[in-house]
């Protein structure tokens, strides 16, 4: 049995010139650049630090709301609710909404007044409900994360982090009811009410799908996003950005860059010969194929290693398509792909008078090379 490995990252780079380029740089207090699928850290600056979400919040008024209401429960709202200022959709003590249309609100155009209608329905008060969603955040491990109030205005205790909020967005977009709203950019609820999105980039870059912005005076424009492109996911968060189009800029060149991190490839091909085995008695060395294609996505900067493990020399008989071998490869420790070697064609195992032959010329072979 033999053991073969081979690097196979250095034909990735020759079309990825870029491969280890690092992230852009941004304006923001904090940043975070994630794989969407399996929470790999790409990029980061800050991003365990405190810090005020503005009305990122909104996810989790969202996700506790749906964990205790039904869409189609109606909600009266109250006077508190209708006095809460900024980003509202202007709603009146004793309007009468479903708790579908004011998730819409809340999420797709920021409505203080929608979120404060939630939590109240919800909690029977915004303080219960408040300490709902501390109680969710410390469930999900939300470590430097704490809610003060469901709409997201600023408060002394209210905070969260870029790593806090891109693994709250990756939590909130597991539910369907969310990850179709914030889809959106805009929406009709009742009372001819038009809502439009506030985060610009849906629809603006190719392959945003969400999530939410967020802006106040002390929490500058921030914003958790997810694009996706060619089987990769990756999100992207900014906090603390000083402006609305440099959040925007900032987080379109975050997105790509994370993309860029990634290629589809094809790590075993289906007929390749990875191996050749000697056979006995004379008979022509045996080419080893793979079994199986794979196709897979692997970062760029990133080792491939394949390891074949074959024969040097076969029993025969063999039958065509026997397993002989296998090819497996790897990044890093974690093996990413895998088949079974096997034989191209079939050898028979000679007959008595076959062997005999064939070791009587062997000898005959090495007698003559004696006197040579």
């Amino acid at each position: 049995m033999k053991i073969r490995l081979a690097i196979l990252a250095a034909a990735l780079l020759l079309f990825a010139p870029s491969a280890y380029a690092g992230a852009p740089e941004v304006s923001a207090r904090a940043y975070l650049v994630q794989n969407g699928v399996n929470g790999e850290v790409l990029a980061q600056s800050r991003d365990r630090e405190r810090l005020p979400i503005a009305s990122i919040t909104k996810l989790m008024t969202v996700l506790v709301t749906l964990q205790h209401a039904r869409l189609d429960d109606v909600v009266t709202v109250s006077r508190r609710a209708a006095a809460v200022g900024e980003s509202s959709i202007y709603l009146q003590k004793g309007d009468r909404l479903t708790v579908e249309e004011l998730v819409e609100a809340a999420l797709i155009q920021s409505a203080n007044d929608a979120a404060v209608a939630l939590a109240e329905y919800v909690g029977g008060s915004q303080t219960a409900f408040v300490a709902m969603m501390n109680a969710e955040a410390q469930r999900l491990g939300l470590r430097d994360t704490h809610f003060a109030n469901p709409d997201g205005l600023d408060a002394p205790d209210h905070y969260s982090s870029a790593h806090d909020v891109t693994r709250l967005a990756r939590i909130a977009m597991k539910n369907r009811v969310i990850r179709e709203v914030v889809d959106e950019q805009t929406a009709e609820i009742s009372g001819g009410r038009t809502l439009n999105t506030w985060n610009d980039l849906l629809g603006a870059y190719p392959g945003v799908f969400g999530v939410k912005t967020g802006h106040t005076s002390g929490a500058g424009w921030s914003e958790v996003a997810a694009a996706r492109s060619h089987g990769v996911t990756v999100y992207a968060t900014i906090l603390g950005s000083p402006a609305r189009d440099t959040r925007n800029a900032d987080l379109a060149a975050l997105l790509t860059w994370g993309l860029s991190r990634y290629r589809t490839v094809h790590p075993i091909m289906r007929g390749r010969v990875y191996a050749t085995a000697r056979a006995p008695y004379g008979r022509c060395a045996l080419a080893l194929v793979a079994l199986r294609p794979s196709t897979r996505i692997v970062r760029v900067d990133r080792m491939l290693v394949e390891r074949v493990v074959a024969p040097t020399v076969v029993s025969l008989p063999v039958a065509r398509g026997q397993k002989l071998g296998e090819v497996r490869v790897y990044t890093g420790r974690s093996q990413i792909a895998s088949s079974p070697l096997v034989a191209t064609r079939a050898i028979a195992k000679p007959g008595f008078i076959g062997r005999a032959g064939w070791y009587t010329g062997r000898t005959l072979h090495h007698i003559g090379s004696w006197f040579s």
